[in-house]
Order: C-alpha cells, then sequence, then structure tokens
C-alpha cells in the first residue's frame, strides 16, 4: 500500500523541476502571506504540508489542527530584512465533539521611512511606514484516525501610508497517515481569493482642468485608480516519514513540492532529529529548482519541556537568504 502511494506521488513532487518560462514573480499583492512563521518548520527548509504537529503546521495545512487535544498557544518573531518587523501569533481549542477551532493574526511592519520627492529629495519632514495584517479563523476535524481535513477564512490588508487593499482568502488543507507511525501524505491550497486595489487619500490630488486659462479653477478633485492585483495562491503536496530510532530517539523526513502563481515551481527537503523527545536539530534547503532563487540552506534547533503540567516548546531557525543575508525565526507554544 505505501510502496503504491509513493508511486503515485513521487511523479508529482519530480516535476517541481527547473522552469525557463517567464514567471509572475512580484506580480502579487500580500507578498507577505508567503512568510513561513513557525521557526520549526523553517529549520527544516519550509517542508511542511504534511507536518502532523496541531497549531505550529496550520499555517503550511489548516488540516493539521485536527490533531490538538488541548488549548494550544503559539507566538512567533521573526528579524525579517531591513530592520523589518513580522509576528505571528495563534489559538487552538477543542470544540466539544465537533473537531478543533483556532485563530491567527500576522503582522508586519517597516518601521518609519522619510517621505520623500522629486523637488525634496532630502525629505520632506514628514513619515511613513507600511504595514501588512491578516486575520484568519479555522477549523479542522480528525475524520478518522488516519485522515484529517481543515479551513481558514483570512481578513488579509495591506497598507502604505494612508492608502490600502484589503481583500478575503481562504486556505483548505488534507492530512493522511498511511499508518499510525508511518508515511504522512499532506496538501493544502493557501490564499485562494479575489484580485483588489488600493485606495485611500494618497490618491486623492487636485488639479487644473485647462491649465494657464484665466479664471480656471486650480483645484479640482481628481483620483488615481490602481490595478487590481491578485494574491499569492500557492499549491503544496508533500510527504513526511517518520523514523523510530534506539534510545527514545525519532527522526523525521519531509519533502514539498510548491506550485504558486507568482513564480516557477520548487520543492523543499528537511529533517528533524529529535533525541529523548527533549532537544531537536533540524535542517533543510528551501526551493529547489526555483527560477533565480536567492534561498537555500536552513538549520535550527528546538527544546521541548513540561512545567507545573503545561507543555512548552522553544524552535529557532536560521535561513540563508542569498544576497539578502540570513532571517531568523523563534517560535514559543504552549499546551494546556
Amino acid at each position: 500500500m505505501t510502496m503504491r502511494i509513493l508511486r503515485t506521488l513521487l511523479p508529482a513532487l519530480l516535476a517541481a523541476s527547473p522552469a525557463f518560462a517567464q514567471t509572475n514573480t512580484g506580480t502579487t499583492l500580500g507578498a507577505f502571506l508567503e512568510i513561513e512563521p513557525n521557526a520549526r518548520v523553517a529549520a527544516m527548509g519550509n517542508a511542511g504540508v504534511s507536518a502532523y504537529d496541531g497549531l505550529q503546521a496550520v499555517y503550511y495545512n489548516p488540516a493539521s489542527i485536527g490533531t490538538v487535544s488541548s488549548t494550544e498557544l503559539m507566538f512567533s518573531h521573526d528579524a525579517w530584512f531591513a530592520d523589518i518587523a513580522y509576528d505571528y501569533a495563534a489559538v487552538a481549542f477543542p470544540v466539544a465533539t465537533l473537531g478543533n477551532a483556532y485563530a491567527t493574526i500576522t503582522s508586519l511592519n517597516s518601521g518609519e521611512m522619510d517621505v520623500r520627492t522629486v523637488d525634496q529629495p532630502l525629505g520632506t519632514g514628514e513619515r511613513f511606514s507600511v504595514s501588512d495584517m491578516a486575520v484568519g479563523l479555522g477549523f479542522g476535524r480528525q475524520i478518522s484516525p488516519r485522515f484529517s481535513a481543515g479551513v481558514q477564512v483570512n481578513f488579509v490588508q495591506e497598507t502604505i501610508w494612508h492608502t490600502s487593499a484589503s481583500t478575503m482568502t481562504l486556505n483548505i488543507g488534507t492530512l493522511y497517515r498511511v499508518s499510525e507511525n508511518g508515511l504522512r501524505i499532506g496538501s493544502s491550497l493557501s490564499n485562494f481569493g479575489t484580485r483588489t486595489a488600493f485606495d485611500g487619500r494618497d490618491l486623492r490630488f487636485t488639479y487644473a482642468n485647462v491649465p494657464g486659462q484665466n479664471g480656471a479653477n486650480s483645484e479640482l478633485p481628481g483620483v488615481r485608480y490602481t490595478d487590481p492585483f491578485p494574491v499569492p495562491l500557492l499549491f503544496r503536496v508533500g510527504l513526511a516519514m517518520p523514523f523510530r530510532l534506539p534510545d527514545n530517539n525519532r527522526l523525521l523526513l519531509a519533502a514539498d513540492a510548491f506550485h504558486p502563481n507568482d513564480n516557477s515551481e520548487s520543492m523543499s527537503l528537511g529533517a528533524e532529529f529529535l533525541m529523548n523527545d527533549l532537544l531537536a536539530l533540524r535542517a533543510g534547503y528551501q526551493n529547489l529548482f526555483l527560477q533565480d532563487s536567492e534561498v537555500g540552506a536552513t538549520l535550527g534547533a528546538g527544546l521541548k519541556g513540561r512545567v507545573n503540567g503545561y507543555h512548552y516548546r522553544f524552535d529557532y531557525a536560521w535561513a540563508d537568504q542569498g544576497r539578502l543575508g540570513h532571517s531568523s525565526r523563534m517560535t514559543l507554544d504552549f499546551q494546556f
């Protein structure tokens, strides 16, 4: 059974090979939605669609929420490029016998910058910032001991000074275990939504209908319209295989394939070595075969523990970002 499934899915994973056609890089709105928040999965090359890991994996696959059995909180902070701050928080809780519900909030902020114009290249004395925000509500259920499914609805807003664009998106996913401690198969569709355009007072202006004509009104109101942009739709499919090792150690190998609407197809690979269910060491490589890729190796570590009956987990991830340097992520998770 396992080999039959592998023969079916392996061609789909290998299909993420180099593409030489022109891509749509930089053509979507809300690119912050593509920043992976979880340090554990980020250290494994962001191969997380088949991670059977509850709240920590809902960004990659909403179906993972089906494995939650108690209230769980998660906080994540990313040290992004150019002093950009990225934060993510999530909470999950069981809903009687129906399944599990969860909520997420994502925030990205550039910090304040000087307003510069052609006439005043050194600055006008004003300051502005760029901020992005997404709020999500999700629900998932363990339909059978081996199969779970989940869905998440998101409100997404991108703001540049006094101008913003907002839309609604949908995430859906499924997760299947071939056996209790065997191969895991996951798939998800993220950020399915409609096109949206910017609007706000920064696009308002005044003008003269007939410049230079005596008596003409030079304060006629006008507005600039921007083109509508799509959101970064992403389809993931992946495999994960856990191995039990001597002395209560475990090894997890994972591989994901990505099909985005704003870039070429790619693959990510990751591994996690867990010692005595306490200390985890992780490594991976992200976006293999991605056209003009600047990203590469990922590394990280994690610590699990228990205090007064509560479980906690702290994870750290480092990722190579090419000419942009590197990024760091930290995630703290509590289970009650």
